[in-house]
């Protein structure tokens, strides 16, 4: 890789996308509508938008970052703001473009366009003002109803709120990666996490354990539908699991390395 084409993929965190089809493909299993060029596609989309609001975080950030982080791209000189924001704005209509292709204009209208506008809202006026952890939330919530395409949104609502709950407890301790956390902030994070992960247990559980098994064959849910409720609970614990440790962690000393490592759990979570 060259050195433009590295200093892009620093830009835009490329190797943190992994992070991103796991939600997509939740919210089309939840769905029933697990179809693999859609899903595939929403999921690249997804993708594309998740890159667009790393370079415009960059972009907005840019004065923060020659302070904090001055090695990133643009601070230290090796991008200029506007190549960022450019960045920001092609990634933005790719995702748009590929979502279009994938799912047709009801999905551009109904997911794609409000998953945008969360990503634009939260990198250019929300994430610095009390809105932000719940902005945050909201537009890793769309990301999973993203996987839902041009279907009914209302099955996958609960994984959705799942992964909102978890990313709004993280985002609020991430707030603190600088300065440090109070004592607070780590023990409500590692609650919420807990809770989830022990939600997502439950759910397969309950749909893949001793009482599915048990049960009259004509009371069981086809396979489709058993597979996509047990993958969902694996997917919402696992997003969940990941970050624990570094909470438990955080809890007992909320200095500010401590809270940056449950966000970099979240960022490098392949089930996030």
């Amino acid at each position: 890789m060259n050195t433009t084409l590295r200093t892009y993929a620093e830009l835009v965190r490329a190797p943190a996308a992994i992070t991103v089809p796991g939600d997509v493909v939740a919210g089309a299993l939840a769905a029933g509508r697990p179809g693999i060029r859609r899903t595939t596609g929403l999921a690249a989309s997804s993708v594309a938008l998740y890159w667009a609001g790393m370079a415009l975080n960059d972009w907005a950030d840019r004065a923060e970052d020659a302070t904090e982080r001055p090695e990133r791209p643009i601070p230290s000189g090796r991008l200029t703001p506007s190549a960022a924001l450019a960045t920001a704005i092609g990634l933005t209509g790719a995702g748009l473009g590929l979502a279009a292709l994938a799912g047709g204009r009801r999905t551009l209208l109904r997911r794609t366009l409000p998953l945008a506008a969360a990503v634009w809202a939260y990198d250019l006026g929300l994430k610095s003002t009390p809105l932000g952890p719940a902005a945050m939330a909201a537009a890793r919530a769309l990301d999973v109803l993203h996987g839902t395409g041009p279907g009914r949104a209302a099955a996958a609502l609960p994984a959705a709120t799942a992964v909102a709950a978890h990313t709004f407890a993280v985002t609020r301790l991430s707030r603190h990666e600088v300065d440090g956390a109070p004592t607070s902030e780590p023990k409500l994070s590692l609650a919420t996490t807990t809770a989830i992960a022990g939600a997502g247990a439950a759910h397969l559980l309950a749909t893949a354990g001793p009482r599915a098994a048990t049960a009259n064959v004509a009371q069981l849910p086809t396979p489709a539908r058993l597979f996509s409720a047990a993958a969902d609970g694996a997917h919402l614990g696992a997003r969940a699991a990941g970050s624990v440790a570094a909470l438990l962690a955080a809890a007992g000393t909320p200095d500010a390395p401590a809270a940056r490592r449950p966000v970099d759990a979240r960022v490098t979570d392949a089930a996030l």
